[in-house]
């Protein structure tokens, strides 16, 4: 089954205990809040279960993506002509305000 691979897997853990981490973080927060004590930092365990937690998010997220596009266009542009590039239909304006300046104007007297 595709959906429950290793890395489908990997995936899930990570994110769930990232989670756990932002949750117990949360809560040691609320616990020295109610027991009135200042907030230094974190407790060693929450951070590494952090980061941990993150590397292995990462790590199962980026086997499950596949295979990456190449950055550089010129493999994508290898088998095109200039002429295909320099041709942008998309800007072609067949409807322009010349019709509203000119009621004479017509599209037959250009043989559009």
């Amino acid at each position: 089954m595709e959906f429950l691979s290793f890395h489908t897997c990997t995936f899930v853990v990570g994110v769930l205990s990232l989670f756990h981490a932002a949750y117990s973080a949360a809560q040691h927060r609320s616990y020295l809040r109610i027991s009135q004590q200042e907030f230094h930092s974190l407790p060693l365990d929450i951070i590494l279960q952090g980061i941990l937690s993150l590397f292995v998010a990462m790590y199962g997220i980026l086997y499950k993506a596949g295979d990456f596009k190449e950055i550089r266009a010129t493999t994508e542009l290898e088998n095109k002509s200039w002429e295909t590039l320099r041709n942008l239909p998309a800007f072609y304006t067949f409807n322009h305000r010349g019709k509203a300046m000119f009621p004479s104007y017509s599209d037959s007297d250009y043989g559009f």
